[in-house]
């Protein structure tokens, strides 16, 4: 495997963080769209929006210039639970405020969105509605028209086995057919890409989909220790933010309590 430095590790430090089990992909969802450089890029099923924001970050501090959509009802599914309009304005807001220029919400059920794209205009899609096998195989045979040719597909919880996902039955039966790399840790993620396109040139299209055996090993470990690397200057971040907290708390008090004694003086 050739040296290999992408952008997850040069300059890439989440600025929108929920709770997700996308934590163990976003360096690779961050590297995966700058490597991509969609023009058009949609996400079905964005729930608190972590790695749609990935997204959308990557486009923005990797200057590409393109569109981003979500769709969703932000209403919860059989999986997820129901959950109140709270979750859609936190998205909402966040995307007013930091990718108004190329972020879109499409509050509506993934069919429905269908009509909004042309077949072959789509450079990357991500799969992360409801996981049960027939929602997947539906989202895909739906949505893979409208990639362009050479355009990638991710598939969130392809390692997901429990109560009726389906994501990994799916994925099992369609990743030998096409051009496509699976990674294994939190819940898994999918890469698949459609045939056609132009030659690949971005060093980690390559190592996805022309790599031996060997190359895809390292590239599994390198985006685990990616994520793991992620994780730790969170944890790093947090505390500083905490012990910066304290301190100016404590400042706060002996400042109060230096008033309190000035006021009790005679």
């Amino acid at each position: 495997m050739q040296p290999f430095l992408p952008p997850s590790l040069r300059n890439f430090t989440p600025n929108y963080m929920a709770f997700s089990t996308w934590v163990d992909h976003l360096p690779f969802g961050y590297d995966i769209v700058a490597a991509v450089r969609p023009q058009l890029l949609v996400e079905l099923g964005t729930q608190h929006g972590t790695s749609f924001f990935c997204f959308c970050q990557s486009m923005a501090e990797n200057r590409i210039d393109g569109l981003c959509y979500a769709v969703d009802t932000w209403a919860g599914d059989e999986h997820t639970g129901a959950y109140d309009n709270t979750t859609f304005e936190t998205v909402q807001k966040h995307a007013r405020s930091h990718y108004a220029s190329i972020a879109y919400l499409m509050r509506m059920l993934f069919n429905d969105a269908l009509n909004h794209f042309s077949d072959e205009s789509v450079d990357l899609v991500h799969i992360d509605g409801l996981h049960t096998y027939e929602a997947v195989a539906e989202d895909f045979r739906n949505w893979y028209p409208k990639v362009k040719p050479g355009g990638v597909i991710l598939f969130h919880d392809i390692q997901a086995r429990m109560m009726d996902f389906g994501a990994w039955k799916f994925w099992e039966e369609i990743a030998p057919q096409y051009n496509s790399f699976t990674f294994k840790q939190g819940f898994g993620l999918g890469v698949l890409r459609k045939a056609g396109g132009p030659p690949l040139t971005d060093p980690l299209l390559q190592m996805l989909f022309e790599g031996d055996s060997e190359t895809h090993e390292n590239l599994r470990a390198f985006h685990a220790h990616a994520a793991r690397f992620h994780e730790y200057k969170r944890k790093v971040l947090r505390q500083e933010r905490l012990q910066e907290q304290r301190r100016l708390q404590q400042l706060e008090k002996q400042q109060a309590e230096q008033a309190a004694k000035q006021d009790s003086q005679p």
